[in-house]
């Protein structure tokens, strides 16, 4: 006997919809107090009870089981206050500069950006005189803040 696939999609929806009754049930339990709680768990009950009988079509006599009473929600706990924010780390400026270095990625010599040119010349006379490669690339160093005093 081949069983029916079960659609994930509803069941889920089902689930959620039913556990969104329960959390405003338990809310408006937590805001009328204790005794108009009781009145409403009677009130629940009898309609539950004539909803099993119009559906299930049995008699009186039987005995309905009773639902377990809802658990009241736990008291809210207050949430801890914000600290205030500490001062913004102030954000050095960098300026590029042109760098000289060897194959083992050493600094030899720095210069400033627009002196390029300078810096590739550098480069090549190291590169023919030590039979080692020296290459040039920018680098990005602090900016020196001048103190007007």
């Amino acid at each position: 006997m081949a069983r029916r696939i079960l659609n994930r999609k509803e069941l889920r929806a089902d689930y959620d919809a039913a556990e969104r009754r329960k959390d405003t049930d338990e809310e408006e339990e937590v805001e009328e107090g204790a005794d108009d709680a009781d009145e409403e768990e009677e009130e629940e009950e009898a309609k539950s009870d004539d909803e099993e009988e119009a559906v299930a079509g049995e008699e009186e006599d039987e005995e309905v089981e009773e639902k377990p009473k809802k658990k009241k929600a736990a008291p809210k706990v207050a949430k801890p206050k914000a600290k205030p924010r500490s001062r913004a780390v102030k954000v050095t400026r960098m300026r590029v500069v042109w760098g000289v270095f060897s194959n083992s990625n050493q600094c030899i010599a720095t210069y400033e950006y627009p002196r390029r040119k300078d810096a590739d010349a550098h480069a090549a006379k190291l590169t023919a005189d030590k039979k080692n490669t020296h290459f040039v690339q920018p680098i990005k160093e602090p900016m020196e803040v001048k103190k007007e005093e």
